[in-house]
């Protein structure tokens, strides 16, 4: 596995407001909850583009999450 970011400077710090943090956060539950739902699994069946498809059309998918 990667180092990821930050493998020369182990100092590295990032601020984030807690207001977007939040923002974030709901975010993601509210899509983890979308994939869990039958909605999500009859059109993954259908064959329709769901907004998981299209997030990950965008920012791609890390492949080593994937291991």
């Amino acid at each position: 596995m990667s180092k990821g970011f930050g493998a020369d400077n182990d100092d590295l710090r990032v601020l984030v407001r807690k207001s977007e943090m939040k923002k974030l956060m709901k975010e993601y539950r509210r899509l983890q909850k979308y994939q869990k739902s039958s909605m999500f699994q009859a059109a993954k069946l259908y064959g329709k583009e769901t907004a998981i498809d299209k997030l990950i059309d965008k920012y791609g998918i890390d492949s080593e999450a994937l291991e």
